[in-house]
C-alpha cells in the first residue's frame, strides 16, 4: 500500500528528497530554494486562476470545428503558422501555455501545433524580442529568430511522429467520441465501408471505425455523414 502510494506520488517524493539532500549538504542554499519555490508558487496562484477562466471562455466559445480547421492535422503549414503567431503574441509566464495547449489538444488541435505554440511561447515572444533589441541589437535578434523558428518546426515535426494525439492523457476520449459504431446494432452490411473506405471497415461481419475525423470542413467527413444516414441499422453515430 505504502509502495503504491510513494509509486503514484514519485515526483512529489523525488522533490522532496532532492530539498532534505540540498538542506543537509547546503542549509543556506536550501534555504534559498525554499524562497525561490515559493515565490514561484505565489506567481503560479496569482497567474493560474486568470488562465483557467481565459481556457473556459475559449473553451465555451469557440467551436471544435474551428480548432480543428485552424490547428488540427489537416490544416498544414498555414496552421503552423497561425500557430507560432499564437505563441509569439502571448503574454505570461511558460507555465501559462499548459492549460491552454491541453484544451486545444482535447479540441482536436494537432500534436505539432501545440509543440509550437509552447515552443513560441517560451523563446520568441513579442515582448521578449523588443527586450532582446535593446540589449543585444535587433541583428542579433534576426539571426536568433530565424534559427529558433526553424528548430522549432523541426522539434514540432518530430514530436508530432514520437506523440500520437491519443497517447495524451485526457484527449483520447474526446477524440474517439467524434464516430461511433454501435456493434449492438450493426449488421455487418458493409455500407459505411463502401461510402466511406477511409474512415469504415468491416472486421468479423462488423463495422468499425479505423480512423477519427479531424477536418469537419473535408469532404470525406460528409462521406461519414452520408454513411450515418444510409446506415439501415442507424448503428453509426457522429458527433463534433
Amino acid at each position: 500500500m505504502v509502495v503504491e502510494k510513494l509509486r503514484n506520488n514519485r515526483l512529489s517524493v523525488t522533490v522532496f528528497l532532492i530539498y532534505t539532500g540540498v538542506f543537509l549538504l547546503a542549509p543556506a542554499k536550501g534555504l534559498q530554494s525554499i524562497n525561490n519555490s515559493f515565490y514561484y508558487l505565489l506567481e503560479m496562484v496569482q497567474v493560474l486562476p486568470v488562465v483557467f477562466i481565459l481556457t473556459t471562455v475559449i473553451d465555451a466559445w469557440i467551436p471544435k470545428e474551428t480548432i480543428l480547421r485552424k490547428f488540427g492535422k489537416n490544416s498544414g503549414f498555414g496552421g503552423n503558422i497561425l500557430a507560432l503567431a499564437l505563441g509569439s503574441m502571448s503574454a505570461g509566464p511558460i507555465y501559462a501555455a499548459f492549460p491552454i495547449s491541453k484544451m486545444l489538444l482535447e479540441k482536436g488541435a494537432s500534436v505539432s501545433n501545440v509543440v509550437i505554440i509552447i515552443s513560441a511561447w517560451a523563446v520568441v515572444k513579442v515582448p521578449m524580442l523588443v527586450l532582446e533589441v535593446n540589449f543585444l541589437s535587433f541583428d542579433f535578434m534576426v539571426v536568433r529568430w530565424i534559427l529558433t523558428v526553424f528548430g522549432i518546426f523541426i522539434m514540432a515535426s518530430l514530436t508530432a511522429k514520437m506523440v500520437k494525439h491519443s497517447d495524451l492523457p485526457g484527449t483520447k476520449a474526446q477524440v474517439d467520441q467524434t464516430v461511433i459504431i454501435k456493434d449492438d446494432y450493426c449488421t455487418g452490411c458493409g455500407v459505411c465501408a463502401a461510402v466511406s473506405p477511409i474512415y469504415f471497415a468491416m472486421s468479423a461481419q462488423k463495422a468499425y471505425v479505423k480512423e477519427q475525423v479531424e477536418d469537419f470542413g473535408s469532404t470525406e467527413f460528409k462521406k461519414v455523414q452520408t454513411a450515418e444516414k444510409k446506415c439501415p441499422a442507424n448503428a453509426i453515430l457522429v458527433k463534433k
